[in-house]
């Protein structure tokens, strides 16, 4: 079974996810950093909602639950 390519490290008390490690490259991001790693095309099975005014890095849908950023 393949590893998950990025993997949550820190949630806010509200559960909104702040930081994220790159588990192929060892990169360690903000949910900034990640944000613009997505919009520069960076992260391909990912991309950006506006959840609440915020950016928010999330996995692109596949019908499948065991990938889901987390």
């Amino acid at each position: 079974m393949s590893r998950k390519r990025v993997t949550v490290t820190s949630e806010s008390n509200t559960g909104r996810n702040q930081k994220f490690h790159d588990n192929y490259n060892g990169n360690d991001m903000t949910r900034a950093k990640f944000v613009k790693e997505i919009e520069r095309g960076n992260y391909q099975n990912y991309h950006v909602r506006n959840i609440n005014g915020v950016k928010t890095p999330v996995s692109n849908p596949d019908g499948r639950d065991n990938n889901n950023l987390g």
